[in-house]
C-alpha cells in the first residue's frame, strides 16, 4: 500500500553532498527526506577517499621501511600481510561510518527511506511504497566509474574502485588501465605494497596539471617501479582470471601486457539512470543534470548537487555546493556557484595540488601574468625530512592578484590550503609576503615564491637608486 510523505526538501542520494544538506537544512528546522538506495555515506566513504588514502598510507609506510637508510636507521624489505592492509582499510571506513549513518541523521530529526528514488511528477519523488511531495527537490546521486567499450572487457574479471579495496590478496601482477589520480594512486599503492604493477595510458597522465609538476609525480612512480607507459591506445582485452592480457597500440605499434588483474581507471559517470528526469522536466546530458550557476536544474524546484551536477567531481565540491543549496533554498540568498575555486590533489607521493589557473589556463585565457616559484630544496624543513623533491609555481595577474598556484611536493595537499584561500578572496601575492612563517616548516615555502615575485624588482638597478638616494637623507 503506498504512502504520502510530505517534506519541505526531499534529497535523493546519501553522499557527501546529500548528508551535508540534509543535517543542514533538518537542523535548521525543516522536515528532510533523505533517499539512498545504497550504502550511507555514498562513494567517497566506501570506495573512494577514505579507502584510497588508508590504502595509500599502508604503502607510505612500507616504503619509509625501505628508505629508512637515508635517516641512518637500517632499511628493509617489508613483510606485507595484504588481508592485515585490507582489514586496515576497512577499519578506517567503520571509524567514519558513524559520522553519516542513518541513526545520526534520524536524531537531526530527517526520515531516513532506504530506496531508490524516481521523479513521477514535476514535484513528486517515488522510493519503494512511498511517494514524496517536496516543495524542493535535490538530486544528490553522485557518480560511478566509466568503463569503457573495450572488446572483451565484458568477458573477464575486473576491478573498478567500487570492488578493488575488497581484495584481500595482493595482486602478483596488477595492470591499470588510465593514467589519472585513481589509476595513479592505486599503482602506487600497489606497487609499494609489492605487486608488479603496470599502467596503461591513451594520452598523457594527469594532463590538467602543470606538467613541469607532473614530471615530477612520473620520475618518482617509474623510479619505485611502476611500469608507465603513455599514448598506449588500449584495443582489446582477453583471458580469465589470473592471466588477463591487454592488447595495445603504441606509436603504430601493437602490443600486450599480462596481469594477474585488472584495474579500469577511465574517469566517472553521472548516476542519472532510473531517475525517470524526464517526469519532472529535468534536462541532462551524459556529463550530468543542466544547472545554472545557483544549482538550479531546469525544472526551478528541483536542485542538483555534487558529480551528478556535471561540473568538478570532488567530495570538496559536494560539500561546497550543499552551502550554496541552502543560502538558496532556505535563506533566499541568490548564492552563486564557484566551484572554478575549488583546489584539486592527487594523493601520490609526492602529492600534486592545484587551485585557480596554471600556465597553460592563463595562456589559454589570454591572461597577463608572471610566474612566482621556489623549489622544496630550498627548504630547510625539507632538507631535515629529505622531502627536497619538490616545487611551487604560483600565477600572478596585473597589481600582484593571485590568479592560481601548484605544488608538487610532500604535503601539497595541505600547503595548497592558503592559495585556495587567496584565490577564492581576490587576494594579492603582499597577502604571503606579509605573514610571518614559522620555522622551520614546509609551509615556509608559500612565503619564499611571494618573496620570489618581489625579487627581480627589489634588486633591480632602480631599487638601488633608490636606496642611494635615501641615504643622502642620514
Amino acid at each position: 500500500m503506498t504512502k504520502n510523505v510530505s517534506a519541505d526538501i526531499c534529497i535523493i542520494g546519501a553522499g557527501s553532498g546529500g548528508l551535508s544538506l540534509a543535517a543542514g537544512a533538518a537542523q535548521l528546522g525543516k522536515k528532510v527526506v533523505l533517499l539512498e538506495k545504497g550504502k550511507m555515506g555514498g562513494d567517497c566513504l566506501n570506495y573512494g577517499c577514505v579507502p584510497s588514502k588508508a590504502l595509500l598510507a599502508a604503502g607510505k609506510t612500507a616504503q619509509i621501511m625501505r628508505d629508512a637508510d637515508k635517516y641512518g636507521v637500517q632499511g628493509i624489505e617489508p613483510s606485507v600481510d595484504f588481508k592485515k592492509v585490507h582489514d586496515h582499510v576497512h577499519r578506517v571506513i567503520a571509524a567514519i561510518e558513524p559520522n553519516d549513518s542513518q541513526e545520526r541523521f534520524e536524531g537531526f530529526g530527517v526520515t531516513v527511506i532506504r530506496e531508490a528514488g524516481r521523479f513521477i511528477s514535476k514535484n513528486e519523488v517515488q522510493a519503494g511504497d512511498t511517494i514524496i511531495k517536496a516543495k524542493f527537490i535535490v538530486v544528490c546521486t553522485g557518480s560511478s566509474p566509466f568503463v569503457p567499450p573495450i572488446s572483451g572487457l565484458q568477458d573477464v574479471p575486473f576491478l573498478t574502485n567500487e570492488i578493488i579495496f575488497d581484495q584481500t590478496e595482493l595482486p602478483g601482477h596488477l595492470v591499470i588501465i588510465g593514467g589519472g589520480p585513481i589509476g595513479l594512486e592505486m599503482a602506487q599503492a600497489h606497487r609499494r605494497l609489492g605487486a608488479d604493477v603496470t599502467v596503461l595510458e591513451g594520452a598523457m597522465i594527469l594532463p590538467k596539471d602543470d606538467q613541469e609538476l607532473v614530471d615530477v609525480v612520473r620520475e618518482n612512480i617509474v623510479k619505485e617501479g611502476v611500469n608507465l607507459i603513455e599514448g598506449a591506445m588500449v584495443a582489446s582485452v582477453s583471458g580469465s582470471a589470473g592471466a588477463i592480457t591487454v592488447n595495445y597500440e603504441q606509436d603504430g605499434k601493437a602490443q600486450s601486457v599480462q596481469g594477474t588483474h585488472l584495474l579500469v581507471a577511465t574517469g566517472r559517470k553521472a548516476n542519472l539512470d532510473g531517475l525517470d528526469l524526464e517526469k519532472a522536466g529535468v534536462e541532462y546530458a551524459r556529463r550530468g543534470i543542466k544547472v545554472d550557476n545557483r544549482l538550479r536544474t531546469t525544472n526551478k524546484r528541483i536542485y542538483a548537487s555534487g558529480d551528478v551536477a556535471g561540473g568538478r567531481q570532488f567530495t570538496h565540491v559536494a560539500g561546497y555546493h550543499s552551502g550554496i543549496l541552502v543560502q538558496n533554498m532556505l535563506f533566499k540568498v541568490p548564492a552563486k556557484n564557484a566551484e572554478h575555486n575549488a583546489p584539486w590533489v592527487t594523493y601520490v607521493d609526492p602529492e600534486l595540488a592545484h587551485v585557480g589557473l596554471n600556465e597553460e589556463m592563463a595562456k589559454a585565457a589570454g591572461v597577463k601574468y608572471s610566474v612566482a616559484r621556489w623549489e622544496f630544496e630550498e627548504n630547510d624543513r625539507a632538507q631535515a625530512e629529505h622531502a627536497t623533491n619538490g616545487i611551487v609555481k604560483a600565477i600572478i595577474g596585473k597589481a600582484g592578484k593571485i590568479l592560481g598556484c601548484s605544488i608538487v611536493g610532500k604535503n601539497a595537499g595541505d600547503l595548497i590550503n592558503p592559495w585556495a584561500l587567496a584565490v577564492a578572496n581576490g587576494l594579492k601575492i603582499r597577502a604571503f609576503t606579509n605573514m610571518i612563517a614559522p620555522y622551520p616548516t614546509l609551509g615556509e615555502v608559500n612565503k619564499r615564491v611571494a618573496g620570489a615575485y618581489y625579487t627581480p624588482t627589489l634588486f633591480s638597478d632602480r631599487t638601488r637608486f633608490v636606496i642611494k638616494l635615501l641615504s643622502t637623507f642620514d
